[in-house]
This record gives structure tokens, sequence and C-alpha cells, in this order.
């Protein structure tokens, strides 16, 4: 590592003083491409053709009922007079944000209404498409010269970006409905872009769709994969070119080290968290179309980079807006959390690599969950990883606002970009549970409770599985199987990394035993009520994080020190109703060294309740405690509204005066918690 970290510290040098142009270190293509196209190693199911049950329907449930479901009733951005409908109003990303959530939640639970609700959507942009291949609300220009927008009036366009996310959209309808009329569509849409972008670039609008050029590039290349036009493969490769340079940022390590040192307004859009997550896909995107695995490499480093020097204990990175260092008091925006996670999705499609399964699941059942509340109507825009209050303040925000609104939750705290944005993160991780897999067969990368139906084999025999578990927090996962005949397909399961050895058992006898951080594949005939049951015990640990702090895990789960909630409500002029939450109980406690040492004799699990379809992501229904004793930290106290890292040796040890007495203290899963202390300082 110490000489790959001086090869970028030349790079960054020769870059500063001219050794090597700038631009160089921006162009995917001198990597000696081969500009041969690579299949995703994964194909997604079409929507709908997962499931949820269990929790996880719940929790979709949830959604429907509350903002998911009625965002347009509620918040009049969208609600008056919607620019996506043909009125003069939201033109830009919040209608299409929204529907990219609402859109596969109404799939996923097969509701009509919402179907019908997304649908005026999605049937106006379809029907509305200029002569030209343009799309989207009606341009001033339009309006005033009543003149639709083509290739000789390109200019009189409207911003890029929405369109990105519009397309993500109606990519989704189409795998859920078939609709023919969604692939001439993109079709026409994609070759007026190829046309005008020489005179319209991706940024003449915004450097929105500059710095997320990668999701135009990824629907571009997923059409490809349908109908092989080459034009798309040429779109994808010039989008590359004039959207910011997420690859060569990644593999090159400069930027990631130049991130954490700088936290100016200078190149600050190459640092928004959440331009970050999505730019994360981009280095897939360049393997997927060029068949090129340095891209590969340069997706491993960045992704390591990231997490190294700004990641955070629940498997996200600081992201406040900006990328901000790893100290547990940074914060990170929901959008933040959501995007990376739909970008790991993409990431696993197209790789296959089981390390970003394990990530996914780690952002998915911590980092997410604890950002809204349980009627998911109201959200933080920046969550704290050591989080002792929830209120209005500064905090140690790269973008506090200035009415400090930034950490309470409230419906339109904060920017209401998350607002419309959150919906897509249950819905999209709950409908690519499941994968369709090399020899026609199906693949289980990230685990929850589901039912999952398609045609497998040679012959594409039907089949339903169901998947029965408690998991993230329960240990087995039960797979039950319905088909009409016997039927040979291989069937793959991922075994994560954290599980030292898995146990696959086939209608109750053992099958085989295998070592995680890997992806298994059985390959049989498979018979009705064959039952599978997969092993993943789960041993507790302790991990290091930012100025020397640990935390516990167990599974896929972060643990944080359970404190009893004072919530309060408040109302802000501008931007409405908001909750506030304090803790009851003391918080600043440390780990004692022994517990570090050999925590399995030292941290005691217990199994408080089960998960049942009720659960909800709060106190109240956490399953699992984990408890431990802690010591006092006497001087470890709030300053302006956040606690700082007790600062310790390079042992990892605090130094400072720490009461003798142990107290027994309860942890809780993180996403379970609102104020809580994650990243634990070290005591004697």
């Amino acid at each position: 590592m110490r000489k790959r970290k001086s090869f970028g510290l030349f790079l960054l040098s020769a870059v500063l003083v001219g050794i090597i142009p700038a631009d160089a270190m921006h162009s995917p293509g001198t990597k000696a491409d081969t500009n041969t196209y690579v299949a995703p190693v994964y194909k997604a199911l079409p929507l709908g053709a997962v499931k949820p049950a269990g929790w996880l329907r719940h929790q979709l449930q949830i959604m429907r009922d509350g903002s998911t479901g009625h965002l347009d009733e509620v918040y009049n951005k969208i609600k008056n007079d919607n620019g996506w409908l043909g009125g003069k109003g939201d033109g830009w990303e919040e209608t299409p944000y929204w529907l990219d959530g609402a859109v596969p939640l109404a799939y996923l639970l097969d509701d009509k209404i919402l179907k019908e609700k997304v649908g005026r959507y999605i049937s106006w942009t379809l029907q509305q498409q200029r002569p030209s291949g343009y799309f989207g609300p009606l341009t001033k220009s339009e309006r005033e010269n009543n003149i639709p927008i083509g290739v000789s009036n390109a200019a009189d366009g409207e911003d890029w970006w929405p369109k990105m996310v519009m397309l993500k959209v109606l990519q989704q309808y189409y795998t859920a409905t078939n609709d023919a009329r969604v692939l001439s569509f993109m079709t026409r849409y994609f070759h007026y872009q190829l046309e005008v972008l020489k005179t319209c670039p991706l940024g003449k609008w915004t450097e929105w769709a500059t710095s997320r050029g990668s999701e135009n590039i990824m629907i571009a290349q997923w059409l490809y994969s349908i109908n092989k036009d080459k034009k798309l493969l040429e779109l994808a490769a010039l989008l590359e070119s004039k959207s910011f340079a997420w690859t060569s940022w990644l593999g090159n390590r400069s930027w990631v080290i130049d991130a954490a040192a700088q936290q100016n307004d200078q190149h600050w859009m190459r640092r928004h968290g959440v331009n970050v997550g999505m730019g994360l896909k981009a280095p897939a995107l360049n393997y997927q179309r060029t068949g090129n695995k340095h891209y590969l490499q340069d997706l491993h480093t960045g992704f390591t980079d990231l997490m190294n020097l700004h990641g955070l204990p629940m498997g996200i990175f600081s992201a406040d807006e900006d990328l901000h260092g790893n100290a547990p008091t940074q914060g990170t925006e929901l959008c933040a959390v959501v995007e990376s996670m739909f970008s790991l999705e993409e990431i696993i499609a197209i790789t296959g690599d089981p390390a970003y399964m394990d990530a996914l699941e780690r952002m998915t059942f911590n980092a997410l969950p604890t950002q809204t509340t349980d009627d998911y109507n109201n959200k933080q825009y920046f969550q704290i990883a050591n989080q002792v209050n929830i209120k209005r303040g500064v905090f140690n925000f790269s973008l506090p606002f200035d009415r400090e609104m930034n950490n309470v939750l409230g419906m339109r705290s904060g920017y209401t970009c998350c607002l419309a944005n959150m919906h897509q993160g249950w819905t999209k991780f709950a409908s690519q549970l499941w994968y369709s897999a090399t020899g026609n067969g199906l693949a289980a990368l990230t685990y929850s409770p589901n039912e999952v139906t398609a045609k497998v084999g040679k012959n594409n025999i039907p089949v339903t599985i169901k998947e029965d578990t408690g998991y993230p927090f329960e240990e087995q996962i039960r797979f039950s199987l319905a088909t009409q005949q016997s039927v040979a397909f291989p069937l793959q399961l991922r075994i994560p990394a954290w599980c030292e050895e898995a146990v696959v058992m086939l209608n109750g006898q053992k099958l085989r035993s295998e070592k995680g951080g890997q992806v298994i594949t059985i390959q049989r005939t498979w018979n009705n009520n064959d039952q599978l049951t997969l092993q993943l015990p789960m041993s507790v640990r302790t991990s290091n994080w930012g100025r020397n702090s640990r935390a516990i895990e167990r599974g896929p789960i972060v643990y944080a020190l359970k404190l009893t909630e004072q919530w309060e409500k408040g109302h802000d002029e501008a931007e409405g109703d908001y909750f506030s939450v304090y803790p009851k109980d003391d918080w600043n406690y440390g780990l004692p060294e022994k517990v570090i040492a050999t925590p399995a004799q030292y941290l005691q699990v217990s199994n408080i309740q089960p998960v049942t379809a009720d659960f909800v992501w709060n106190l109240a229904h956490a399953p699992i405690t984990i408890t431990t004793t802690g010591k006092k930290i006497p001087e470890w106290k709030l300053v302006d509204d956040v606690a700082p890292q007790p600062v310790t040796d390079r042992n990892g040890v605090y130094k400072g005066k720490v009461n003798e007495k142990e107290e027994v203290i309860t942890l809780v899963p993180y996403g379970c918690t609102k104020v809580r202390i994650v990243a634990f300082p070290v005591v004697k």
C-alpha cells in the first residue's frame, strides 16, 4: 500500500507542477480500451418478479401509506401545476426523483392506485416527446414561440440532468410492463442527444449534468444490451468524455486525498457527496462498454480509498454536503446514501464482485433506516455517526445553511431533494435481491424476506422461491422452492466476508460448508418443495474507524449505544414542522481494552424479540442487543453540538481521565437509533 500511495502523491505533484497535463488525469481513453461490450455478470430481473415479504414488505407499505405514496398530495412543489404533466411548475429533478422510487414501489406491492398515479407522469412524458427526440416539460421557448425543440434550436432546450433521472424511471417501468414505447422513445432521444451534444454540451445549463453523466451512460448502455444499436455506445463514450472524470479520479488517488485536505469553495462539485455516490458506478460502466479490466481496478482502488479517508462505521462516507473526512462527528446526506446504494447495485450486476454486495448490505441495514421517521414522512438531511442529539445547529457540516435545519427530522428541512429522492433506497434494494445468473439460473446476492418468480433452466420452467428469514438479524435464511416439474438450474448464493464458515443444508441434510467472501453455485436438478437453508453464523467483532475509534459489529449490522430518546416538535416558518431528539441517558463512555482484545468474551448477544412482519427500525422493535461494560470519560462533552472524538495515542488508548468504575452498557442496531455513540474511544 505504501508504494501505491507514494505513486498517487507523485502523480498529484506532477500535475500541480505541470509535468503531467491535468487533462491526462481525466481521460479513460488512455487505458487502451478494447471497445468490446461486456455483458453484465448478473442481469436484473423484471420489476415485480421479486415480491418483498415480512419486515421488508411492511417497510414498503409504510412508504406507500406515507410520503412515497402521497408526495404529490402533500408537497406543493410536485403537487402544483407540475411541469412533468404539462404545467408550469416543477420541471427539474424532484418529480423524477420521486417517481424513481414511487414507480418500483407501485409494482413491488402491485398497488393499482399507485400504478395509476405514477402512470400519469409516464404517459405524459412518452406522449409529449418532440419529433426530434427531445423530451421533458415544455420549455420557456416552446411556450413563447410555439416551436418544439429540435436539432436546429436545441439551445432553447433545458437541462440534461433531470432527463437522466426520468430515463431511470422509464427503464424500471419498461422492465415491469414491456411497454414497447419506451424503447423507441429512448432510441429517438439518444440519437437526438448524440447529434446535439456537439453544440449543447452536458454543462450548458448546469454542472449537475456534467457531474452526473454516469446516469445517462448507464441507460444508453442498457438500451444497447437490448437493441445492439452501435450509436448508443458512441453516445456513451461521448458522454463519458464530457462528464466529470470519476474513473480517473477514483483510480489515480490524488482526488480523494485532495478532498480530505481541502474544504473550500474550489471544485466543490467534485467533492459533493451525492455526485460521488453517483460517480462510483462510472468505472464499472466504462468496463462494461470497453472490456478494459483496468477500470475494475480503478473502482476497487477508488472505493477502498474513499472508505479509508472518508468512511464512517455505518458503511457510508461523509457527505455534508462534501466529502469531509472520517471523523465520527461528520454528517452524511440522505441522497448520498440512496445514490451510493443504487451505484453498488449496478456495480454488483456488472462485476459480480461479492465485496460490493457486502458493502451494499452494510449501507442499507445501517445508514439507510436511521435517517427517516417510522412513518417515512420526515427525514434528516444529514445524519451523524456519533449523533448525541438531533437539533438545529451548525455542527461540523461543510454546508450548515443559515437556518441551521440540516440535522433535524422534518419533511422539508434542509434541501428538499432528499424528500423527493429518498424513496429509491428501499425499493431498488428490494427489487434487486435476486438476479438472473449464467446458465439461466438465479442468484441471491443480498438477503431479506421475499418471494421471487422466474423462468429457469434450458426450457424456461417457472419456479417460485420463497425466502423466509429475519435477516439481517437472524443467522438463518430458508429457501422453499415451488415448481410444476423438476428443473435443473444453477442457484447462486453469496457468503458474506464477515462469515467465517457458512453451512448449506438441503432438505434437512448438510450439503456443504463454504468460507466467506464468495458467491457459491449449487448446480442440481431441483424438485417441488425442496428446502434449502443457508446458515451464516454471526460472531461479534470490532472494527477500527476515524480517530482510532472502535465499532461493534455482528453480521452486517453495526451496534450503537442505546440511549433513551426525548422527542420535541418544533416549527420553522420557512421549512415547516420538524423534530429534535435528545438523549435522556449519559453517552460519554469508552470501551475497555479487554473488550477490543477479546470481543467474544466480553460482548453478550441477546435475542430480545423475533423479527415479525410489523417490524419497524426503532428502539422498541430492536430484536438484538449486545451488552458489555464501559467507562465514563468525564471530559468528553459536547462542543458546538457535536462530541469531538477523544484523542488517543498510537496504540489507540485514551490517556485522559477515565472513571474507574465499569458500568454495564447496552448496544442496539445502529439503524434502530436516532441518538447514539457508535464509534467508541478505547480506555484502560
